[in-house]
């Protein structure tokens, strides 16, 4: 007689956490720290801009509250989302063999096919969050409104017309990003030029062209982008920027927010078997995020 194997599997709540984190912790931009991460936003969570004037004046002896008190804010409330789909068990069999057996050398892929399963879709997610976080729209399915959506509906954020990119013009456009940077705001050791990777390419191009050709530090064409700055400006590349883009901010001012910890988030692996007879298997995960920015005024937009 035939056995049934069910792998039905169900993380809810603080237990879905690590796989929650996984989907949505590991876009490049922000697993390489590039965002603020409010990872435990059960509803909403304000972020507050206080700005401050004629804050000192001469002394004398009375308490004289001349000084202005500016506070605006924006609000970080995460938006939920779920994952739902249908697999056949007969479809995944020479797959899943496959991984039984260990026949790749490289890939440590999970010992079970429902944590298969789960591995592949929070990478899956991961990678269409970094896309969403910068440029995503809350009137598209599935995405919450990206950055550059919020920059474009706020006059505050300072604007730089683009160009076409080129090795030999990259260095002009990106001077144009640094130049147009609030003097309150350059030289903060949090202060990223977020790139786009065509822009990067540019610029490791025009290092090459330097010198005649003998290139930057004489390296010719073997330039390195591990930890490159432009003016006194580290440069960040965002997988997630579509191209001809660039951002000058201050990590501490782009906010990334999800609640890792509420009830609603959820993955479970459904076995169809004992319900309907099937050889189909569900996949649910939910999960919330959204992303926002404190101060518009700092924030210099290249596009």
């Amino acid at each position: 007689m035939a056995t049934t194997t069910n792998i039905t599997t169900t993380y809810a709540g603080e237990k879905a956490m690590p796989f929650i984190s996984a989907a949505l912790l590991q876009p490049t931009t922000i697993r390489n720290g590039g965002l603020t991460v409010k990872p435990n936003i059960k509803f909403k969570q304000v972020l507050k801009r206080v700005e401050m004037s004629d804050l000192i004046k001469d002394g004398t002896c009375d308490f004289t509250p001349t000084a202005t008190l500016d506070i605006t804010e924006n609000t970080l409330e995460p938006k939920e989302f779920q994952v739902n789909f249908t697999l056949c068990k007969q479809d995944f069999r020479d797959d899943w063999d496959a991984i039984s057996m260990g026949l790749s050398a490289h890939d440590n892929l999970p010992p079970s096919l429902a944590e298969y399963i789960i591995g592949k879709t929070v990478a899956e997610v991961a990678t269409a969050n970094e896309s969403i976080l910068w440029n995503g729209s809350d009137a598209n399915e599935g995405e919450y409104d990206g950055f550059l959506a919020l920059f474009a509906a706020d006059a505050a954020v300072i604007d730089v017309a683009g160009a076409a990119v080129a090795a030999t013009t990259i260095q002009a456009e990106m001077r144009k990003v640094i130049n147009a940077i609030p003097q309150t705001v350059y030289g903060k050791e949090d202060l990223k030029l977020y790139v786009a990777s065509d822009i990067l390419r540019a610029y490791v191009s025009s290092l090459a062209l330097q010198g005649g050709g003998d290139g930057y530090l004489n390296q010719g064409a073997n330039q390195g982008f591990g930890s490159l700055q432009f003016e006194g400006v580290s440069i960040f590349m965002a997988n997630g920027l579509p191209a001809g883009n660039m951002v000058a901010a201050q990590s501490s001012n782009l906010h990334f927010g999800t609640g890792l910890m509420n009830d609603q988030n959820e993955i479970k692996v459904l076995d169809m078997a004992d319900l309907d007879g099937s050889q189909n298997v569900r996949f649910v995960m939910r999960y919330t995020a959204a992303v926002n920015y404190a101060i518009g005024s700092e924030i210099v937009w290249y596009a």
